[in-house]
């Protein structure tokens, strides 16, 4: 009796035998995938529990399009087509989706057997699958609307370039593959750049939960590897020499070490590294290792802190306590607030969860479309006295202050402090930035892996000023961050700016 073939085997088999390469230097000869690519389809379709998601991070240019496509197709025309179902694959813009549409209708058009199994409609970037009546369809993000479908299987292509935790247009097409009791989600992407990006939240879960649903393939060089250990190019890039040239990472990583302006970018795309385009406030990996335990019974009888940074409207008000411990870590505990009206359609606009946030209890909805101030000032105080904590001094942003000091005093709040106001000068916020920056590379904080900060952080771009020192820019930063900018100002009096101390500005140039 012959050995029965599984499903992952069937796939591989459909792919070998009937698709070519579809452009380049190979083009028309068949298409062979490589060790990677057979280990990826085998956990996805062996998968004993059964595979509800598949993730795949990997470095630019390793042929990961193309896998795409090919995947597709097996579920379009090959062994797993189901009959009458639908198939999308979504992409961030118009070309991308067109991308993996274009490599399909290549690989379709290269082998004549397939001839006459698929029908083409350009005008639509659809392919109907003739035997079973299969249809896909490709969708962009800043196109084609992903409501009204109902996909059994879904495939994001790119999605390391959403910024934010969140985007309506993948959520469209995740829940739109509720109704099938099998569906199948497929993502392929390099890396995002922050911690705080949907696609590392993805893989950060998958990594954390074991999900024997979930299939996770991550390909990345070590973090702060030397640019030029080719041990980590191919850690990154396992289709190195065969999609990918050599010759040209290596010309290309040499001249980001040459050229520091260029290191970011090259270490997210050829290293497959999370790090911003732009400079992040905070090392990622040196917040995390701060994630140690706190809570408010620590800041009982102690010398505590309070960083405020205010809004107007419809933003993030913060006030965040510090304090030192017997062991000489700042601790950090953080009171977020924001308008209870709208609190979905913000999340959406900042690409958080705030509303799951609310339902945690690590944000606060006061006022309704706008904060209110009095209800903040009563909250704030009402902690405090609950938890038994006495704030030493209030150091604070001067903007829309006057109307929240008067809301402390109608509630008799914060009254025993000291107000400090924080000169809205690049050199005074930046050499407070640096005093935090200073104790989270030491480890000398603990924040508890509080959300709020969390997001803040993983958002907060820095930039350089002519004294030679860097400032938190909200402007540049991709989400809110007033979390943080509180906590800067709360660590201030426990850093550098503890009283005598000597801050050393030319130290924090270079």
């Amino acid at each position: 009796m012959a050995k029965k073939i599984s499903d992952g085997e069937m796939v591989i088999r459909f792919v070998e035998e009937y698709l070519r390469v579809p452009e380049g230097a190979h083009v028309g000869k068949p298409l062979k995938l490589l060790p990677f690519q057979k280990r990826f389809i085998r956990e996805i379709y062996d998968n004993p529990h059964g595979t509800r998601r598949a993730y795949m991070c990997i470095a630019r240019k390793n042929g990961k399009s193309a896998l795409t496509a090919a995947i597709m197709l097996a579920h379009l025309i090959g062994p797993r087509a189901i009959h009458n179902s639908q198939i999308v694959c979504g992409a961030m813009s118009r070309d991308q989706a067109s991308l993996i549409w274009n490599l399909a209708v290549k690989m379709l058009r290269l082998n004549p057997e397939l001839e006459g199994l698929a029908h083409v409609i350009p005008s639509k970037k659809m392919i109907i699958g003739m035997a079973r009546n299969v249809e896909f369809k490709a969708l962009a993000s800043d196109g084609t609307t992903a409501h009204g479908l109902s996909p059994v299987l879904a495939i994001l292509d790119e999605v390391g370039q959403i910024v934010g935790p969140s985007s309506p247009f993948v959520e469209a097409i995740t829940t739109s593959q509720g109704a099938h009791a099998e569906p199948l989600l497929i993502a392929l992407s390099t890396s995002a750049p922050s911690d705080g990006d949907m696609w590392s939240m993805w893989l950060d879960d998958a990594e954390r939960s074991s999900d024997p649903h979930t299939v996770a393939h991550v390909y990345k060089a070590a973090e702060g590897c030397d640019l030029m250990d080719e041990a980590q190019w191919r850690a990154a890039n396992p289709a190195l020499g065969t999609f990918l040239s050599e010759e040209f990472v290596r010309q290309t990583l040499s001249r980001a070490q040459r050229l520091p302006s260029e290191e970011a970018s090259q270490r997210n795309l050829l290293l497959n590294q999370r790090i911003s385009m732009d400079r992040l406030a905070f090392s990622p990996s040196a917040w995390k290792a701060c994630a140690m335990p706190t809570g408010p019974e620590v800041f009982r009888g102690r010398t505590v802190y309070m960083g405020l940074d205010l809004s107007a409207k419809n933003d993030l008000t913060a006030a965040v306590l510090a304090c030192e411990d017997d062991d000489g870590v700042i601790q950090l505990l953080p009171i977020v607030f924001c308008p209870t009206s709208g609190i979905d359609d913000r999340g959406q606009r900042d690409r958080a969860p705030y509303r799951m946030w609310v339902d945690q209890g690590y944000l606060i909805p006061v006022g309704s479309a706008t904060m209110d101030y009095d209800q903040i000032a009563q909250a704030i105080g009402d902690y405090l006295w609950r938890e038994e904590i006495v704030v030493e001094e209030v150091h604070y942003d001067k903007a829309l202050i006057t109307h929240f000091q008067a809301a402390c005093q109608r509630a008799s709040v914060l009254q025993e402090a000291r107000w400090i106001g924080v000169p809205q000068f690049f050199k005074e916020v930046g050499i407070r930035l640096a005093s935090l920056q200073g104790l989270v590379l030491d480890k000398r904080v603990a924040h508890g892996g509080h959300p709020l900060l969390n997001y803040a952080v993983a958002n907060a771009v820095a930039v350089q000023g002519r004294e030679g020192i860097s400032a938190l820019d909200k402007k540049k930063s991709t989400a809110r961050i007033d979390p943080l900018a509180a906590a800067v100002f709360a660590a201030w009096p426990l850093g550098e700016g503890r009283a005598g101390a000597q801050f050393d500005v030319l130290s924090m140039i270079g």
